[in-house]
Order: C-alpha cells, then structure tokens, then sequence
C-alpha cells in the first residue's frame, strides 16, 4: 500500500513536465544538497538547514532508486565490514544499559553517516566532482576558522596568548567540543597544500591565503593532539616532495617557537607530565569499566557513559596515581578507539578497526598502483588526512555530528579514488 502511493505520488511529479528531465534535475540536486550539508557541517545554529538537505537527499535518492534512474552501486571494500559492525551494534541494543539512548544513536551517529558515505561515493565519483568536493570543505573550514578566531580575539577581545576555545565563543555556541574541530581543520590543510603544490600561480596564491587562518586557528587551539596530528601529516603528505617537506617543517617550528603552544608541548617530554595528565586518568577509569562490560559493552548509547554508569566507582578502582579528581570526573572517555571499546566490547572495536584496516589498504593500494597521477596524488593527501583524524581521535571525543561528518567525508572519498582506479 504504502509503496504503490509512493509511486503514485513520485508518477504524478514527473508527470508535471518531461519525465527524463525531472530526473535528470533530481540527480544534479543530490550533490548540491550534499554540497550544502558538507559546508555547513562545522557552523552551529543551522541544524534545520542541514535536516532539510540531509531528508530531502534521502527521499531524492530513494525516488530516483525505485524509479532506476540513477546508477546507485553498493560496490565498495567497506561495504562489508560496514555491515558486520552494523549487525554487531543492533545486537548490542538488546544488552544496552540505556536502550532509549542507543537505539537513537544506532541510527543518529551510524545508519545515517553510513547512507551519507553510500550517496557521496556514488554523486560525487567523477574527478570533477572530487575536487569540487575538496574545495567546498577548504571554504567551509577557511570561513569557519576566519569567524571564529575573528569573534574570539577581535569582538570578545581576547589576549593572542589566550587559548582558543569553541565553548566560549558564543557566536559559535557549543556544536563543537574542545579542539576536535582540528579534525577538519588539518584535513582542509592538506587538501589546500595538495591544491597549493600546483605549479598554477593563481592556485599558489589563492590556497595559500586559505592556509594562513587554519594554520593560525591550529596553533591558537593549543591542542597537543592537533600539532602531533598536523606534524605527522605533513609528513606523510610531503614525503616524495624532500624540499617542500623540509621547508614546511622548519615552518612549523619557527611558528611553535614564537606561539604560546610550546609551553603545552613541554609537558609530554617529562614523566611527570604525561602521568599528570587527565586523559591517562581516563582511560584507566574507561579500562574498569571495559572490565565490567567485555562483550557488549555499555551500549552505543553518546550518553550511557555518563548517565548510566556508576562513574565514581570505577574511578575509585583504577591505580590511586590515576584516579580523577572525585569533583571533576569525565563523563566520556576522550579517545575514540577507548569510545567504541567501552559501548561495543572488544568486538565491536575489533569490527570497527576493521572498517579503519580495510580502507587503509584500499587507500595505499591507490598511492602504490594508481593509474595516473590524480589517484596518486589525492590518494596520499587521503592517507594523511585519515591518520590525521586517528591521531587527535587519540587525544578527543569524536563521536559527535561534526567529526562524525569528517570521518565519512574521508572514508568516502578514498573510496571515489579507488573506484576511480579500478574503472580506469
């Protein structure tokens, strides 16, 4: 019933002018309302813009499936991996300490960037398209990075020795946690150097104007985990390029030297340091509960961790030395694979790693085999956006809307390279 009043509502639409046409124009709008949704990812105060472009999406794509005009393949290396931590999580629910919590987040922070990746694998599979897609995210974090630091230091007045906090900034409100927002910030570095090493000067020029505010937000956020990510990143990226590597490095380092994050720096080169730290302190409260809860863990619930576990106890058994304070215990465990290992067992981390393995090799088999210079190039700049991400997914707590969004933009678009490849 439900399916023949479907059709018949999506026959009388395209009855309204020339069938092919209509199709035509709703296979150009996916992108551009995934365009919309992927700029508009980091800015707070938008989410029924983004509802909007993500459900209208949703029923475009199913319409142009049902009516097969549009070629919408599942052919992917993820798709399977994809499907087993999929399975796992849904029998999770039954064994959750917050079923109300897990099942919204089963389809809020899984099934629904699991489709995204599906629609952007298969909208934006050309190279046009592609870099297109790059430079929409280079847009989106340049004018993010502009207003915010803009609103930070220049409206609100801060000192430039002030660390740069998302949560402060009330123009910007709360959509972003803590220094996570470097996880998009350092990928649309990468995309702009990959665009900047361009022999175009019109390219040099206007990507190294992009650069200069991400990098600044960067080092003004003072985030361990972002330099480290950043430093290694470049690495990586400019590897097979030994002058422009060298050249971004001493870069980096004259820029650390003179920006207030050196003193933060100081603290991981001392024993005292890293035992002090309350990340360290969290994950051994985050390993007693795992103790409690192997298999299935607490539940992919966002909020089970804090609302549904008896975190003073657990904190009380972990070593006296790495206990938190009793006032000022964390209520989600700021490392992603610690996240995943606490809500789904050891696994549902085992499944999830496999999701990160089996992209990794899909990506390096495009660096190492690609066809042509564009899946090499692009291929390298992936790779290092994704270890970008796992680290400061090392240091942050990533499983919210803005980064889950970054995950599978990246995932993604390695994926439209391999495609690339092996249709080549």
């Amino acid at each position: 019933m439900f399916k023949s009043n479907y059709c018949y509502m999506i026959n009388q639409f395209a009855n309204l002018k020339e069938g092919p046409r209509v199709f035509e124009l709703l296979n150009y709008l996916i992108p551009v309302l995934m365009g919309i949704y992927i700029f508009i990812n980091p800015f707070p105060h938008m989410t029924s813009i983004k509802e909007i472009c993500i459900y209208l999406s949703f029923f475009v794509v199913f319409s142009l499936v049902i009516f097969k005009k549009t070629d919408f393949s599942f052919r992917t290396p993820l798709l399977i991996p994809f499907c087993f931590f999929i399975c796992w999580v849904f029998m999770g629910l039954f064994f959750a300490l917050d079923k109300e919590n897990s099942i919204h987040d089963f389809y809020s922070h899984l099934l629904r960037y699991v489709v995204i990746y599906f629609i952007l694998i298969n909208f934006f599979n050309s190279k046009k398209r592609f870099i297109n897609l790059s430079r929409i995210i280079i847009i989106s974090s340049t004018s993010y990075s502009i207003l915010g630091l803009f609103y930070f230091y220049i409206i609100m007045g801060h000192s430039w020795t002030t660390r740069f906090s998302y949560g402060n900034v009330g123009l910007l409100g709360y959509e972003v946690f803590g220094s996570s927002i470097c996880a998009l910030v350092i990928f649309s570095i990468l995309l702009s150097l990959n665009f900047f090493m361009d022999r175009s000067l019109r390219r040099k020029v206007t990507f190294g104007l992009c650069l200069i505010p991400q990098i600044a937000l960067v080092f003004l956020v003072q985030s361990q985990g972002a330099y480290i990510a950043l430093f290694l990143s470049l690495i990586v990226l400019l590897w097979r390029n030994k002058k422009t590597l060298l050249s971004a490095l001493v870069i980096l380092v004259i820029v650390t030297a003179i920006s207030p994050i050196k003193g933060r720096l100081s603290g991981l080169t001392t024993m005292e340091g890293i035992s002090g730290n309350y990340r360290i302190k969290m994950m051994f409260t985050t390993l007693e509960i795992v103790k409690d809860y192997p298999v299935a863990g607490i539940g992919f619930g966002n909020e089970t961790y804090g609302k549904k576990v008896d975190l003073r106890m657990y904190n009380n058994r972990a070593p006296e030395k790495y206990r938190q304070s009793s006032n000022n215990i964390i209520a989600a465990p700021h490392n992603m694979f610690l996240n995943i290992l606490v809500r789904t067992g050891f696994l549902g981390l085992a499944l999830f790693l496999s999701i990160l393995f089996v992209f990794a090799r899909m990506c390096w088999r495009c660096v190492r085999y690609g066809e042509d210079d564009f899946v090499k190039k692009w291929a390298l700049c992936i790779v290092s956006a994704f270890l970008a991400f796992l680290v400061i997914g090392m240091f942050e707590q990533m499983f919210h809307h803005v980064t889950e969004m970054i995950l599978y933009t990246i995932l993604s678009m390695g994926t439209i390279l391999w495609s690339l490849n092996e249709s080549s």
